[in-house]
């Protein structure tokens, strides 16, 4: 929501007013003068210092457009599963750190509800595992995201990624016998915008992917670690 003064009254015809509004007010102003002006004095202030909110709320179409640029940051869980692949457990448990800086490189793409635009995003991760020990995971992956923009306030968005890694989980899980490691991750999300300034607009999110930690086959063992990584955060939109 967007904030702006509103414009002040004359200060000594809002005294008038004020005096006039009450049904004692000619006896007080006659008997405490001071204490009069000082009430009068204050609720001036704070009327021309108190913002207003703009009835215009923020709107995904007048703010993911090309050359929109982002600045957020997510954390979230990850919990391993067996379900895919040859995991030989679902015993992989983490809380990430995930920083992002986007930039929207297309105008609205027409669809219908599938109207949208699309955004690169560079996205720093670091991670810390808890289970099945404590161990530490740090790298980055380019991030593509589609923003639907036909919700007003609301943005539901998709993302995919790739990236690079290095972890001192391996060797020390049979999963995988290299620390250096390739990250592939995907999955949906939503965004709020709940308030806007002059130049920035900020947003809850949150989102869910599905995320896999593979050496690629560069060493002997490569089973690979699939989770599912449950992510909330906030980011800053800022307009071109």
């Amino acid at each position: 929501m967007s904030l702006r003064r509103v414009s002040c009254p004359p200060l000594k015809g809002y005294a008038k007013m004020m005096v006039t509004m009450s049904n004692r007010g000619v006896r007080l102003f006659s008997e405490r003068p001071s204490r009069v002006w000082a009430f009068v004095l204050m609720s001036w202030l704070v009327v021309c210092l108190s913002p207003a909110p703009s009835r215009a709320e923020p709107d995904a179409r007048d703010l993911i457009k090309k050359g929109t640029v982002e600045a957020g940051l997510q954390v979230g869980y990850s919990q391993a599963f067996t379900g895919l692949g040859n995991a030989d457990s679902s015993n992989r448990k983490a809380i990430y750190v995930l920083p992002q800086l986007g930039y929207v490189f297309t105008d609205e793409l027409q669809a219908s509800y599938f109207s949208g635009a699309f955004e690169i995003m560079v996205e720093p991760v670091g991670a810390h595992y808890f289970e099945p020990f404590s161990a530490s995971l740090f790298g980055g992956s380019l991030v593509l995201r589609y923003n639907l923009t036909s919700f007003g306030r609301w943005v539901p968005y998709w993302d995919a990624g790739a990236g690079m890694s290095w972890t001192d989980l391996a060797p020390r899980i049979p999963e995988q016998s290299t620390q250096f490691e390739f990250l592939l991750e995907t999955g949906p999300g939503v965004q709020y915008l709940w308030l806007e300034g002059e130049k920035t607009v900020g947003t809850f999110n949150m989102g869910v992917r599905l995320h896999h930690i593979s050496n690629s086959g560069l060493g002997d063992r490569n089973t690979g670690i699939n989770a599912v990584l449950g992510l909330i955060g906030m980011s800053l939109y800022f307009p071109d």
